[in-house]
């Protein structure tokens, strides 16, 4: 470690199969936590290269228990977190708009880090029961449409540096793998990032990792198509800023998509959604998000359409009942 932390405090970086070696160490307690205190520390001070993140990221799926869920062709949709806005659940509310609109999807996901409810808090409080059992999310994902893995199930190697993650109180290279470590390495995949700094970073890390890919981040500062302003989207097909009014949406004010004070609050405005009842807001924030999801998938298709089938998700009701059996078959 001591090598290591030299070569980092002199500016320079490390190559994937090094960062891969060093995360390992650091998993299996080869270091103390002043150690990899100072590790993490370096790379709170400096942006992580492609390769560094690429090898972080192998370390940790490398003692994970992969997932097989190829022939779905699954999409995740997640956020990075981190900034700020407490909004309520809206990449987890598009999950089920996207599987009620006929697509397979595989959230990894945890609970709230900067938010009072995050993927995994709205879903435990539907009354569903966290599994890695890889039957019982097989038939999940095969007869709703969509399979949710609780992150700290799938990762062990994580608990780990969990008390030194806790105790610097800043947010860690850990932060930026949650989205790559997906235990079913899905070959599609939304990622909402909080600035255009992480948009390129994460662009960079999908084009060589060869996945399908959307990274989309709102330009003030919300890790996802908030409809505030203006957004950027980047994908395997395109690159652009859009507005909302290029979609015919409204711009909404912050405290539109405010997910309130309590996970319950929280949940409220996440179940108003899919039961159709929600505001203009709620609702077209999400079909936005469930819009670029899909268009992820199907490029072939406009943007518009994507939308569209969104859309009829929700006031269909199949998004709803995409719920509903999602947590008869988890609870």
């Amino acid at each position: 470690m001591k090598a290591i932390l030299e070569k980092l405090f002199n500016h320079e970086v490390l190559t994937s199969d090094e960062a891969k070696n060093l995360l390992v160490n650091v998993t299996q307690g080869k270091y103390n936590e002043n150690q990899v205190s100072a590790l993490l520390t370096v790379y709170r001070m400096r942006d992580i290269t492609v390769d560094e993140i690429i090898g972080f990221r192998e370390a940790l799926m490398q003692s994970q228990n992969p997932l097989d869920f190829n022939a779905f062709n699954p999409i995740d949709i997640v956020g990075t977190g981190g900034d700020g806005k407490n909004t309520f659940n809206i990449s987890t509310c598009s999950c089920f708009v996207v599987a009620g609109a006929g697509y397979k999807v595989a959230k990894h996901g945890n609970y709230g880090a900067t938010s009072v409810s995050g993927a995994s808090n709205v879903i435990e409080l539907h009354g569903v029961k966290f599994t890695n059992d890889p039957a019982a999310l097989t038939r999940s994902i095969d007869q709703c449409g969509i399979v949710y893995m609780h992150a700290p199930l799938f990762t062990p190697a994580m608990k780990g540096v969990a008390p030194v993650r806790k105790s610097l109180q800043f947010k860690t290279i850990f932060n930026l793998l949650g989205p790559l470590v997906n235990p079913c390495r899905p070959k599609n995949q939304l990622l909402g990032t909080a600035d255009l700094s992480q948009l390129r970073l994460y662009t960079n890390v999908y084009q060589k990792l060869n996945i399908n890919y959307g990274v989309v981040t709102s330009l003030d500062v919300y890790d996802e198509i908030s409809l505030t302003g203006e957004f950027k989207v980047a994908s395997n097909t395109l690159e652009r800023i859009y507005t909302p009014e290029m979609f015919d949406f409204k711009r909404v004010a912050m405290n539109e998509i405010f997910g309130g004070q309590t996970a319950e609050e929280a949940k409220n405005i996440f179940d108003s959604v899919l039961e159709n009842r929600a505001t203009a807001a709620q609702k077209n924030v999400v079909v936005a998000n469930a819009g670029f999801a899909i268009h992820t998938i199907n490029q072939q298709k406009s943007v518009e359409e994507c939308m569209a089938e969104a859309r009829e998700s929700i006031e269909s009701g199949r998004a709803l009942a995409t719920l509903k059996k999602f947590v008869e078959l988890n609870s």
